[in-house]
This record gives C-alpha cells, sequence and structure tokens, in this order.
C-alpha cells in the first residue's frame, strides 16, 4: 500500500503509457483524488500487449508449457492472492467504497476458482470413435489464442478469477481491462504474476475507459474477448467482434432478477435474502434479486418487516474502513446521480416506502430503497439501477408470479424462489427464463457450475466445466484406415 500501481503491465513490465493520456480516480467515500495519474492503455499500447501476447502463445515458453506446469502457475497465483488479501482488498475499498466486512466471501473464492482451473489444467480430454465405417475419428480440444477480458467495477478480482482461470489451465493467453472506476487491484497483481513464475506476454493488465474496450473488442489479433457489463456496452463490443475477425464472445450483460416469496416461505429467510443480501455491495450487483414478488395474503406482513429492515442496513452505512459498516458508497459520483434519478422517477411511478434520499453531500452514499406496486412500465420497474433501489409487487397465485417474473428483457442469474413445498420449488423453477435459480436462497457463486444468462443478459457462460469450455476450440480429424 505504500504505492499505489497506476502503470500498465505489459509483458511482465510496468509501463507507462504511450500516448501519456491519464485519468482521474476519487474515492468515493469523500471525494477525495486518490491518483490523477491512471494510465490509459491506447492504440499503440494494445496493440503492443496483443504482440506479446502472441508471442508468448506462439514460440514463447508458454507454448510448451504442459498442462501440469500451467497449473503450477495458477497454484501459485492463487497462493499469492491469498496471502496479501487484505492489501489488495484495501485497493477495491479505496477505489469503489466496498466495505470490508462486505466482501469478506470475495478473496477466499478468488482462489477457490483459480485452484479449481489449475486442476483443469493437465486434464483437457478428447475424445475418439471407433472406425465402423472406415473411420477413424478423433476429437482434439485446443487453445484458442490471445483471450481478452473486460470487467465492471463492482468485484475485479472475481473477475480476474472467473476469466483468466479457465483461460491461461486452457492455454491461452490474457489481456485483462479493469473497469476505470476500480482499476487498482488489477494493476497491483502484475507483481504477483511475475512471483507466480507466468512467463512474459501471458497476463497482461491494461486500463482505460470505453474507448480502451473497443480497441480489445475491435483488434484483428484477438481471439476471444470476456465482457461483463451493461447491456448498451455489451452490444458494442460484440458488434466490434463481429465487424473486425468475428473473434467469439462470452457475455454477462447484468440483470433485473426476481424474488418470488410464497405464502409458506420461512419468513426469516426470505427476508434476509431480499433485505440484507440484496443490499451486499450496496446493490452494485448483477445478480441482486431488486423485484420481489409476495404472495398476497402475507404481503403486509412481510413488506413491514422488510421496511424495517431497510431501516436498520440504514444505520449500517458508512464508511467502509470502519468494522461497524457493511454498505458503503455507491462506486462514484456518475454512479450515484444514475441511482438518483431511478429514484426521482420512482416517486412518481411508485409508492416510497422507504429511503429514496442521498445520505449527506460528502461522498456518494445513497439510502437504502424501496419502491412499492411500481407502474408496469416504469423505469425503477424495468432497468437495472445497480444500486440500493428494490422494487415490490403482490401475487395471488404461482402462474402470475411466473408471468411477471418472467416479463423482462433480462435472464441473468439468479431468480430466487422461497417456499417450503419442493415440488413447487421444482415446478416454477423450470418455467423461469433464467441462467440459475435459488431456492430459499440468493445467488451464489459456485465453482462447479455454470454461470451466466438468457436474453438480453448475454450469451455463453463462466464458472464449472462450461467456463473452461469457453476457451477451447475443438478439432476434428478422422483416419481411413
Amino acid at each position: 500500500m505504500s504505492r499505489i500501481e497506476t502503470r500498465l503491465f505489459i509483458n511482465n513490465q510496468y509501463v507507462r503509457s504511450r500516448s501519456g493520456a491519464t485519468l482521474t480516480v476519487r474515492n468515493p467515500t469523500d471525494d477525495s483524488t486518490i491518483t490523477n495519474d491512471l494510465q490509459v492503455a491506447g492504440e499503440e499500447d494494445i496493440n503492443t500487449a496483443v504482440v506479446a501476447a502472441n508471442v508468448a502463445f506462439q514460440t514463447g515458453p508458454w507454448s510448451s508449457f504442459t498442462g501440469q506446469q500451467r497449473g503450477k502457475c495458477l497454484f501459485r497465483l492463487a497462493d499469492l492472492i491469498e496471502g496479501d488479501a487484505d492489501s489488495l482488498l484495501q485497493l477495491e475499498t479505496m477505489a469503489m467504497g466496498v466495505p470490508k466486512a462486505g466482501v469478506e466471501f470475495m478473496m477466499p473464492l478468488v482462489s477457490k476458482y483459480l485452484r479449481y482451473y489449475a486442476g483443469y489444467a493437465d486434464k483437457i480430454s478428447g475424445e475418439s470413435y471407433p472406425a465402423e465405417d472406415g473411420i477413424y475419428k478423433i476429437v482434439a480440444y485446443e487453445p484458442l489464442g490471445v483471450c481478452a477480458s473486460i470487467a465492471s467495477f463492482n468485484a475485479t478480482f472475481l473477475y480476474v478469477a472467473l476469466k483468466l482461470g479457465p483461460a491461461l489451465a486452457a492455454g491461452n493467453t490474457c489481456i485483462f481491462k479493469a473497469s476505470e472506476k476500480a482499476p487498482f487491484g488489477a494493476l497491483a497483481l502484475g507483481r504477483l504474476v511475475c512471483k507466480a513464475g507466468f512467463p512474459p506476454g501471458v497476463i497482461n493488465f491494461v486500463s482505460g475507459g470505453a474507448q480502451t474496450g473497443k480497441l480489445l473488442g475491435s483488434h484483428m489479433g484477438i481471439a476471444h474477448i470476456n465482457f461483463t457489463g451493461s447491456v448498451t456496452a455489451g452490444c458494442k463490443v460484440q458488434e466490434a467482434a463481429a465487424k473486425s475477425n468475428l473473434k467469439r464472445c462470452v457475455l454477462e450483460l447484468g440483470g433485473k432478477s426476481a424474488a418470488i416469496v410464497f405464502n409458506d416461505a420461512h419468513i426469516a429467510t426470505a427476508l434476509a435474502c431480499c433485505s440484507f443480501g440484496f443490499l451486499a455491495n450496496t446493490g452494485q450487483v448483477c445478480v441482486a434479486t431488486s423485484r420481489v414478488y409476495v404472495q398476497d395474503d402475507i404481503a403486509s406482513t412481510f413488506i413491514e418487516a422488510l421496511r424495517c429492515q431497510f431501516e436498520e442496513a440504514r444505520t449500517r452505512v458508512g464508511d467502509p474502513k470502519s468494522s461497524s459498516t457493511l454498505f458503503g458508497p455507491l462506486a462514484d459520483k456518475d454512479q450515484m446521480n444514475r441511482v438518483l434519478a431511478y429514484i426521482e422517477d420512482g416517486k412518481i411511478e411508485a409508492d416510497l416506502i422507504c429511503g429514496g434520499n442521498r445520505i449527506g453531500d460528502e461522498g456518494c452514499f445513497v439510502e437504502p430503497t424501496i419502491f412499492l406496486n411500481p407502474n408496469p412500465g416504469s423505469k425503477v420497474y424495468t432497468e437495472e439501477i445497480f444500486g440500493p433501489v428494490l422494487v415490490v409487487k403482490t401475487f395471488q397465485t404461482e402462474k402470475e408470479a411466473i408471468s411477471l417474473a418472467n416479463d423482462t428483457q433480462f435472464g441473468l442469474s439468479d431468480a430466487s424462489i422461497y417456499t417450503q413445498d419442493i415440488s413447487r420449488a421444482l415446478r416454477v423453477s423450470a418455467l423461469l427464463k433464467t441462467g440459475t435459480v435459488g431456492v430459499n436462497k440468493n445467488f451464489s457463486p459456485e465453482v462447479e457450475t455454470p454461470f451466466g444468462g438468457v436474453k438480453a443478459s448475454g450469451s455463453g457462460r463462466e464458472s464449472g466445466k462450461a467456463g473452461l469450455m469457453e476457451y477451447l476450440e475443438p478439432k476434428t480429424i478422422h483416419i481411413s484406415i
């Protein structure tokens, strides 16, 4: 923490941007300037990173590493991140205001993902089929080449593990761009990459805004791009990929997930998940169940209890460095103003139950907010807010609840169902149009299972074996005998 790294990490070296362009990053807790010297990767820098990654893939030491050697590097990186977890998390707290108490799960999960894929590195098998027709058939799985990743600001280290872990296990080389709102954690990993034994060019970290992302999406030397962010930005990434070399895309584009609380739910569990669970990371979570549907015969009791939970949560909003803080500020003033604009729309289009205001006049703090019975077409009901704003509606029948939950352009992990009837849980799960369904729980990443969405929430999968296969190209070989 004696020096915050603001330079680009390319070819195992920290370097300044060729163009000299920089960005200012502020602390969302008190509006103070952290740095005005964040280096912005321009065209020359991206070209340099791609060349370094391609050399490493084609002819460098990495090109001849066995799966076991690749796995060993990933295991070392997991150990190093685990050992430096506290200082790395401080960088996230500084840049986007996430309290340590609010993300205690993250760093152990990062190491867990890296170790999971490290274990896969020497177990990537192919297939063969009997030559019953005189043709012996072999399917091999090969790495793609240079793979780029663009992450959103809310969980930098988790994205590093989800995106780089499988790509490296498969034998690819990588360029990773963190959000310009939270760049320091990823840039700090450069020194750990070297310590872990990765050869030059295998992992590169760059920083910058939308233009840097566009350079990655459109680069002819990149074979694969993995993007986490908004639908609008994801469409631009896919368009750039299509107009360049039709590079493969994995897109995780956010959601407006639903929680359905049936009248037989375990109320304490549902309340905890729909209040403090929803407010994790100040609501800046793509899988947050920001639409809650409550069966009408328990609605009045549940909604009042939910309001009380949000009022209590308001007392736990504050300085993320404090051990008593659970919920910090929003990532920056742009994000705060965006959320406040949604709240003002909500005050017209719905009934405000609690919250609805900025907290103080310093920093980017917003009250935990609940709206009841929003108009069907209102922005607060239909659009992803990415903040501590919950909308609640009531329903009468199971069929109605399913219809309400599916009436959205999104379909990301996770929809949540709260019921003690296992038959109902399985029946409703099958009918919800979403990537993951949680029964009596919020979404939590599990290394063995795929993560991703349907509809406008994106395409492709991360996590689990499915996440590994996104970084492999099948090659078919037919041998006449």
